[in-house]
């Protein structure tokens, strides 16, 4: 397996540094903070990634996007509607996400903060800085009737799904923790089985990725806020 040099930690180090995506210094305001890692040498159960190995300016990249995708889930949220399904009544489970809003690569916002080159992964660390707007938004899963959830999702690698790319396999995995965590929400909280529920969910922090039997896991915490139920006995 090849082995990155000390020359392209030092590459990949400069361009966190020069590149926009660098925190500079500037006055004081509300910030997020998270940490990515990012596979150098990424193989993923049988296959190895589309990019093998990464280099410098994509291993940057990619530790960016990912965390824009989380600093997404952080500030805005998905709203989500979820049919839970029963086998008995023949009835399928379905849960849809509605992405609320989105942080995107090369926000002015997002910057890389420290990073560390370590057993062929990059650590780096993140700041968002939020906007006033973006503020009241974050402030918004402070009130009403939010609960927090732990739950692990979990993204399959075979294809097609790998076709999904890297980040969209990850975010799969989200997906599907966002979906175990309302699912567990509601199972605590409802003692009848209801047919249907609708609400808002967000990332409380960056989830913990790792591979689990052949597949993405995401162990993540998340807010949830209920908003509508449906029982079965509308139907």
């Amino acid at each position: 397996m090849r082995r990155f040099s000390g020359l392209f930690v030092r590459l990949l180090l400069v361009l966190l540094i020069i590149f926009p995506g660098s925190s500079p210094k500037i006055a004081a305001q509300e910030v997020l903070r998270g940490e990515v890692r990012i596979d150098l040498e990424p193989i993923y159960g049988s296959y190895a990634d589309s990019e093998y190995p990464l280099s410098p300016e994509s291993a940057r990249r990619r530790a960016l996007e990912e965390a824009a995708l989380f600093y997404s889930a952080m500030i805005y949220g998905w709203s989500f509607n979820y049919d839970i399904g029963e086998k008995a009544r023949g009835i399928a489970e379905a849960f849809e996400l509605t992405p609320l809003g989105a942080v995107r690569f090369g926000d002015p916002g997002l910057f890389a903060t420290d990073a560390e080159v370590r057993d062929m992964r990059l650590y780096l660390w993140t700041d968002y800085r939020l906007t006033s707007a973006q503020q009241n938004r974050a402030a918004s899963w402070k009130t009403g009737t939010i609960r927090r959830v732990q739950a692990m999702g979990h993204g399959p690698l075979e294809p097609p799904v790998a076709a999904a790319g890297w980040l969209g396999v990850k975010q799969k995995a989200l997906e599907d923790a966002a979906r175990q965590a309302v699912r567990a929400m509601l199972r605590g909280s409802e003692r009848n089985r209801p047919k249907e529920a609708r609400g808002r969910i967000s990332l409380v922090a960056f989830p913990r990725y790792f591979m689990d039997r052949g597949t993405w896991a995401a162990d993540a915490r998340f807010q949830v806020e209920v908003i509508e139920i449906v029982p079965f006995a509308v139907y």
